[in-house]
């Protein structure tokens, strides 16, 4: 049996009639009535009584009934797959590092699942290391994050530049000064991410470069609370300024001197699969528009 069989079989219950459910599929009569002979020599049993009014055997209603649920499944099933081949269906997996994951990416998740709100995504929080060796391993299928290491496998679109901050107490002796140079931080306790960190990386990098590498540090292991220990005087710390909003209580800012301390940031996926196919296709340049139209340059 197929499905326009059974479609067939299902309109000549609905109309009663043989020479209806043929207009409807647009057939003529008698490939109506070679339809349901077939199916009722495939099925071995009859399914109508045939007579001046069509009426169904006890089989007939039988098969009646449970072909209306197979008829949905499969017409569900179908459109499912068309779904799905156009990328208005699927799962997706992203990866994203803080600060992105908590101030960003809820509203711009919000606004794509009502576009798309056959699409189900699953975030994972982790730092660029552990995203990028997730996506190559296929755990993920993007990733939002910072650029990875030179020489990785990984495709990586720049987006922006995460700019940064030096938190402090209003009452710190730095907060003096309108903008604090890397050497300035020698002498004072610096709040730090955790050693895989390639905000941390970077940091250490500036302030090797200025010949001042501050002795007395913290490691703290998110980037998103590091305002609440500032906040709680045990330190400064160099903070993207998208999580100073609201600015903690008691603290100011002031930039750093310089720029290369600031971050690049963007989407990572494969090589072999950009561009992107199904699902996968539409978060993309979602995701890309959005981040470009609502993080300032």
């Amino acid at each position: 049996m197929d499905l326009k069989t059974l479609k067939t079989f299902q309109l000549i219950v609905k109309y009663g009639s043989f020479n209806r459910a043929a207009d409807e599929m647009n057939y003529v009569q008698s490939t109506v009535t070679m339809q349901i002979q077939k199916l009722e020599s495939e099925l071995g049993v009859q399914l109508i009584e045939r007579g001046k009014k069509i009426r169904l055997t006890e089989a007939g209603k039988l098969f009646y009934e449970q072909s209306l649920q197979i008829v949905k499944n499969v017409d569900q099933l179908q459109t499912n797959l068309s779904d799905l081949q156009l990328g208005e269906r699927g799962n997706i997996r992203l990866g994203v590092t803080e600060p992105t994951a908590s101030y960003r990416l809820p509203v711009i998740l919000e606004r794509f699942l009502s576009q798309f709100p056959k699409i189900r995504i699953s975030v994972e929080f982790g730092n660029t290391p552990t995203l990028s060796e997730r996506l190559l391993k296929g755990d993920i299928d993007l990733a939002l994050c910072s650029a990875p290491d030179l020489g990785s496998e990984l495709y990586f679109e720049p987006l922006f530049r995460e700019k940064f901050e030096v938190l402090m107490p209003e009452n710190h002796p730095l907060a003096q000064k309108a903008v604090i140079a890397p050497e300035d931080i020698c002498g004072h306790r610096l709040l730090i991410t955790s050693a895989t960190c390639p905000y941390r990386r970077k940091l250490e990098m500036v302030l090797q470069e200025s010949g001042n590498i501050p002795i007395d540090t913290m490691e703290i292991g998110s980037m998103t609370a590091l305002k609440h220990y500032v906040e709680s005087g045990l330190g400064i710390a160099l903070v993207p300024e998208i999580i100073l909003k609201p600015m903690p209580l008691g603290t100011t800012t002031r930039p750093m001197s310089g720029s290369l301390i600031d971050m690049p940031f963007g989407i990572l996926s494969k090589p072999a699969e950009y561009p992107l196919k199904l699902a996968s296709s539409k978060l993309y340049p979602f995701l890309k528009q959005e981040l470009l139209e609502h993080v300032p340059n």
